[in-house]
């Protein structure tokens, strides 16, 4: 078992104001894989002040310094490439070629993505009689989830590096392996010490006092709404900038036109990507109500084809879900998906045959949904998809936008102006059609209660900025 017991802090790793450790559990096994440490207000004052001392140089830093650190900052995530995917593994159970492919693979995407739009990033501009100057916002508390740990921790620092902010991060206590691999990589790297800093933690200690630090200036966070709401709430007194990626339950429209066959595999495997643990999962799957059983089928035909297991194994396609708690969750929603009087098409409550331990969930689809229902209601975060049946493309449009959340959605057809007229009626910040979706240069985020601001290119730089207009410069 491997000891993380420290804090990385102004340059230095350090130990935490008092000895608190939690146990790292992996969830393949159920078997402690490594202890941290959990920190407290005094480590955030800590790790604040020495933020708040290196932004007075940091965000006067060049242009040219900034692309110099994220190059280095590649250049080592290179040489620990395999590591970063191997703690992504262990610590959340993602499948070896999924955590090698997508889930390492997004880390070093979003810093090279960063690199390139610095390079011509417009940070001055003119407007009427006035300079309007684009400036570094500051201190910046980001706090990251577990379901892609280095995806949503690049997502935040690249973009507060490239821009001159000073950063503490948070990463989820559950899945916290890859932001140490991350930590030691800033080290090696050379960023400039009190630049980024790293202090593991709960919610309620650490989170809360992130999102109500003074000399904090932006909370950027990651996770579910309610937990979204209260970091918003912590914030509030001292009006600081919070942006928030949080919960969703994405509609995806077929439309009466599609290819049945090849639209619902689709929809499947994308559902049942990262054991259904992404906010922008295609949850809800809409189909003309004539079609319910015959998509129902497919969706049965496909789910079969999934191979739950051991994460290491590379026949696995779909690993564990998260956590003890998680797997409860999840396993309570799907009976009471039973209750309600869905029909259970495939899956269902229980590990899948064979498998004894570790948080393994079957891969379960109901059909015959009503939207009213908890399970079409609620983020489920799991590999569970529900089928809703709908009479008119009108109809479709009111039930994908019958939800609280708005950070995805799906449409597929073949006619594209019928497809581009339904895409631009749903209420959610990212639309896929017919299976594509956006790359590291498209803005990531949602309506709603999805939350606010958008993250990934160049739109991603917006919430570490402040706008100053100087004017009178003749």
């Amino acid at each position: 078992m491997r000891v993380y017991d420290k804090f990385y802090i102004n340059g230095e790793w350090v130990d935490p104001a008092a000895a608190r450790a939690l146990e790292v559990i992996n969830p393949a096994t159920e078997g402690v894989c490594a202890s941290i440490s959990i920190g407290s207000a005094a480590d955030v004052d800590r790790a604040a002040s020495a933020a708040r001392a290196a932004f007075q140089s940091f965000s006067r830093s060049s242009r040219d310094d900034r692309i110099a650190i994220l190059a280095a900052i590649i250049e080592v995530y290179q040489k620990r490439y395999n590591d970063m995917a191997d703690a992504i593994s262990e610590e959340m159970g993602a499948p070896t070629k999924l955590a090698v492919e997508a889930q390492a693979a997004t880390g070093i995407g979003h810093l090279a993505t960063a690199m390139e739009v610095l390079k011509n990033f417009k940070f001055e501009e003119t407007a009427g009689v006035s300079r309007i100057f684009k400036e570094p916002i500051g201190v910046c508390g980001l706090i990251t989830p577990w379901n892609w740990p280095i995806n949503q921790i690049t997502c935040k620092v690249a973009p507060a590096l490239a821009v001159g902010c000073t950063m503490i991060l948070k990463p989820s206590e559950v899945a916290p392996l890859s932001a140490y691999v991350f930590s030691e990589i800033i080290h090696e790297a050379g960023v400039p010490a009190g630049v980024y800093n790293m202090i593991n933690g709960d919610g309620p200690g650490v989170g809360t006092a992130l999102s109500s630090h003074p000399e904090i200036d932006m909370v950027s966070f990651t996770g579910s709404t309610r937990a979204g709401s209260l970091v918003a709430q912590n914030a509030a007194p001292s009006v600081k900038r919070v942006t928030q990626e949080l919960g969703g339950k994405s509609a995806n429209i077929l439309l009466e036109d599609v290819d049945l066959e090849a639209a619902v595999t689709r929809g499947v495997l994308h559902m049942f990507q990262n054991t259904g643990q992404s906010c922008n999962a295609p949850s809800r799957m809409l189909v003309p109500a004539a079609k319910m059983d015959e998509a129902a089928a497919i969706a049965a035909k496909v789910a079969a084809t999934v191979v739950v297991g051991d994460p290491k194994d590379e026949m696995t396609t779909m690993g564990p879900v998260v956590s003890e708690v998680q797997y409860n969750k999840i396993q309570a929603l799907i009976q009471q998906g039973i209750d309600e009087g869905a029909t259970l098409v495939c899956g269902g409550t229980g590990r899948p045959e064979g498998l004894s331990k570790g948080y393994f969930v079957r891969p379960t689809v109901f059909a015959k949904v009503d939207n009213e229902m908890t399970i079409a209601r609620e983020e489920i975060f799991g590999p569970v998809l529900t089928i809703l049946p709908y009479d008119s493309e009108a109809e479709a449009i009111v039930i994908a936008n019958d939800t609280p959340y708005g950070l995805a959605g799906y449409v597929q057809g073949d006619d594209m102006d019928r497809v581009l007229d339904v895409a631009s009626q749903i209420r959610a910040g990212n639309i896929n059609i017919n299976g594509q979706s956006g790359d590291l240069d498209t803005p990531f985020g949602g309506y709603k209660q999805s939350g606010n601001g958008r993250e990934w290119g160049a739109h991603g730089f917006t919430d570490y900025l402040e706008i100053k207009a100087i004017s009178g410069l003749g």
